[in-house]
């Protein structure tokens, strides 16, 4: 516990001092995908449930809290808070659908849902089609704190980060949590413990797609933007590829892959179609390598040793 607890303080000291040895807009970057990799992982590494279609809270949920921030004029707060309850209302209605399937046919049904939701946001008038919302602002926090600043936008970002870090580390170290846990060992042992297998599903799938578009409404705040990028089949598949990377069904392991994603992507930009095959290749590397992720086989190695 106090090893671990160390590495949390070290982790909170590197976030606050990164800003000034990094670049504040590609470090936002790098926290909004982590937080969405971590909402991601609540559903694959702790229920079991493989979703092809998380994009759809991400992306949606952007498009909502630019609007509400461009059009209707809402401070962030408001505005990222409008967002992610979308995300929430779409998680519950499509959760209800999916959580009644098992294995593959959840995941296709989470594709097929998500496919939905991109179609929508192409036609919908509010999306402005491939053009995206635009120039979103980023306004003034709490009608006080003018966010222009990108250090300033750095920091609340973090906080945002750090609060649905520890949220998740709640609900997986609680009575919920275990449950969740037992759903995805053995579900049928879960069922015939007299567990409501369905309801703690949907509350998982939920609460995942809320944190999801948490991630997204805040990504579109701190960069002025959101596309149809954010809401199509290939997000679903990069957060897939964050989790799997950085370690399913850990902690710190989708932050990590998350981080070496987004680096990738950043600097190897110059390489242009390039960058997936790249991303694709470390991908199998590390699968080869690395059977529970990099975080999850150090973890599993350093507990050995022990």
């Amino acid at each position: 516990m106090n090893a671990s607890r160390t590495l949390y303080l070290a982790l909170l000291a590197l976030l606050l001092a990164a800003p000034f040895v990094g670049y504040p807009i590609f470090l936002m970057k790098v926290l909004c995908f982590a937080l969405f990799a971590c909402a991601f992982n609540l559903l694959i590494g702790f229920t079991g449930l493989l979703s092809f279609g998380h994009a759809m809270f991400f992306g949606f949920a952007a498009y909502v809290s630019g609007h509400a921030a461009k059009v209707w004029g809402l401070t962030p707060e408001l505005a990222i808070l409008s967002g992610t309850v979308c995300a929430a209302g779409i998680g519950l209605v499509t959760g209800w659908l999916a959580v009644r399937r098992q294995g593959i046919y959840f995941a296709m049904v989470t594709l097929a849902l998500a496919q939905m939701i991109y179609f929508v946001c192409v036609q919908a008038p509010f999306t402005y089609a491939e053009d995206g919302i635009q120039s979103i602002p980023r306004g003034k926090l709490l009608g006080l704190v003018d966010l222009k600043d990108d250090t300033t936008m750095y920091y609340v970002v973090m906080v945002i980060f750090i609060a649905a870090f520890a949220l998740i580390y709640r609900i997986i170290h609680s009575p919920f949590g275990q449950v969740l846990k037992s759903i995805r060992e053995n579900e049928p042992r879960a069922l015939s413990l007299g567990y409501n297998v369905d309801r703690y599903k949907l509350l998982a799938f939920v609460l995942s797609g809320t944190l999801a578009g948490l991630a997204g409404a805040t990504k579109a705040i701190a960069f002025g933007l959101a596309t149809l990028t954010d809401v199509g089949w290939q997000m679903s598949g990069e957060v897939v590829l964050m989790t799997l990377l950085g370690g399913m069904g850990t902690l710190l392991g989708p932050v990590l892959g998350a981080a070496i994603i987004v680096t990738m992507q950043n600097y190897l930009a110059n390489l242009g179609s390039l960058v997936s095959i790249v991303m694709g290749a470390t991908f199998v590397v590390c699968v080869l390598l690395f059977r529970r992720g990099i975080v999850g086989e150090i973890a599993h190695r350093w507990g050995k040793k022990a």
